[in-house]
């Protein structure tokens, strides 16, 4: 088996991000820039990657943390100057270098096991991604000879009139045989510009009449490479588009797949029904058959099966299945509704479990508490849990029934089948089976307990 390693370049300063952030911490769909091409490269090797870190390294270092190893480039001279950074990690230790760039987030993991793929197959010493396109985006230009290999790549600046119009351009990604990889590093020229340029490799396999293959890509949005805010949007844009896309293909209905932005590593089952303006954020999993949305916020949630969430903000929240809420519901850190439960409009919940069948009118609000099954909250219920210095729980029993307007003083305990009355407000224990009402509240009686 031969060993694979990857070098993702990543030291560039970002100078056009005008930005006091690296540019490879900049995001695309909810992960850095830096993140996107480690997946795509990690896929296939069990070989640990190499970064190559400049600007911002230590930013960069404490993002990535230990799935890498690092080389520093103190001075950015070029992508060849880059490469050669990882030659004392790496020489005589792997048989294939696999480089690539930190800033092309939409470079997919099939992609590059192509690349590697056909360099094994390959008895020259590298092979490279290309892609047809009009816009050149700068890219330099694919020259080739006779046989269909590659004979040159000529940079944007120093191309003429001839080499301007080929449409096949150099994408920046490749693989090289090792050992030739480390002696053609030495041998690149000084660039007018003061920099290496690892494209120069090709000129001395070509003079050596080594093949050099190419791979031409299909889609063109993965050679989207990131060097200002528009490409940042652009990279967003193709990026959320293949995310919507594959959620799709798996099963989800988006009503309006443009105005629906999922970040990458959110998993939704299948039947689900995402509507306009529904956002979804970080560590968030949706189960089967849900109805999501319109104008949904949900961040780093856990949403079971066949719930209904209307219009409403979430986060750090668990809901169990068949749980209904919304419209213009909140769920706060900490926030947990049992199976079954009902949440009205203009309700908040932090903190707290609220077990299964409860039933939660709209405009409460409920902190640190403990609430029983079956359980009805009326609208306006408010826990005061806070007493300016620290917050206190609130229990409530099962089958409970909590009047409009009720004011729960923390901490507090109220017992199973318990009553309060509309605007009552609560200061002390409620036994099991007590009807409570008034300002402060007191008991006026015990119920008779059903025994249905």
């Amino acid at each position: 088996m031969l060993k694979i390693t990857p070098v993702i370049l990543a030291a560039g300063q970002g100078t056009r991000m005008k930005s006091k952030l690296p540019k490879m911490l900049h995001q695309v769909c909810g992960q850095p820039l830096i993140f996107h091409a480690l997946q795509a490269v990690q896929a296939f090797t069990s070989e640990k990657p190499v970064m190559v870190i400049g600007h911002g390294a230590e930013a960069v270092q404490a993002a990535v943390g230990e799935t890498v190893r690092f080389v520093i480039q103190a001075e950015q001279l070029g992508t060849g100057h880059a490469v050669m950074q990882a030659e004392q990690l790496l020489n005589g230790q792997t048989d294939l270098v696999l480089v690539t760039y930190g800033d092309m987030p939409l470079l997919r993991a099939d992609t590059v096991q192509k690349l590697v793929e056909t360099q094994k197959a390959n008895p020259g010493p590298l092979t490279l991604l290309t892609v047809i396109a009009e816009d050149p985006r700068g890219f330099g230009r694919i020259v080739r000879n006779a046989a269909g290999t590659v004979a040159a790549i000529v940079e944007e600046a120093q191309a003429g009139p001839a080499e301007l119009a080929i449409k096949e351009l150099n994408v920046g990604a490749y693989c090289f045989r090792s050992e030739w990889l480390w002696a053609a590093l030495k041998q690149i020229p000084l660039s007018p510009k003061g920099e290496y340029y690892l494209t120069d490799t090709v000129a001395f396999a070509v003079d050596a009449n080594l093949p050099v293959q190419a791979i031409v890509m299909d889609d063109m949005a993965e050679t989207i490479g990131v060097n200002s805010r528009v490409h940042l949007a652009e990279a967003e844009a193709a990026m959320r588009q293949r995310i919507n896309t594959g959620h799709m293909l798996n099963g989800v209905t988006m009503i309006q797949p443009e105005t629906t932005y999922i970040e990458a590593g959110v998993s939704i089952g299948r039947d689900t029904i995402l509507w306009p303006n529904t956002y979804l954020y970080g560590h968030t999993s949706i189960g089967e058959d849900c109805v999501i949305g319109p104008n949904t916020l949900i961040r780093n949630t856990k949403i079971g099966a066949r719930c209904r969430v209307l219009m409403s903000d979430l986060e750090g929240a668990v809901l169990e299945n068949d749980v209904d809420m919304g419209p213009f519901a909140r769920l706060r850190k900490g926030a947990h509704l049992g199976s079954h439960v009902h949440m009205g409009n203009f309700g908040e919940v932090k903190d707290s479990h609220l077990s299964e069948g409860v039933k939660m009118g709209h405009f409460s609000y409920i902190g640190n508490a403990e609430i029983g099954p079956n359980t009805n909250i009326g609208a306006g219920t408010i826990t005061c849990n806070y007493d300016g210095v620290k917050k206190h729980s609130t229990t409530i029993g099962e089958d409970v029934f909590i009047g409009s307007d009720t004011m729960l003083v923390a901490p507090l305990t109220i017992g199973a089948r318990a009553r309060t009355g509309a605007g009552s407000v609560v200061t002390k224990n409620v036994a099991e089976d007590t009807l409570v009402v008034g300002a402060p509240a007191r008991a006026i009686k015990k119920l008779e307990r059903s025994h249905d």
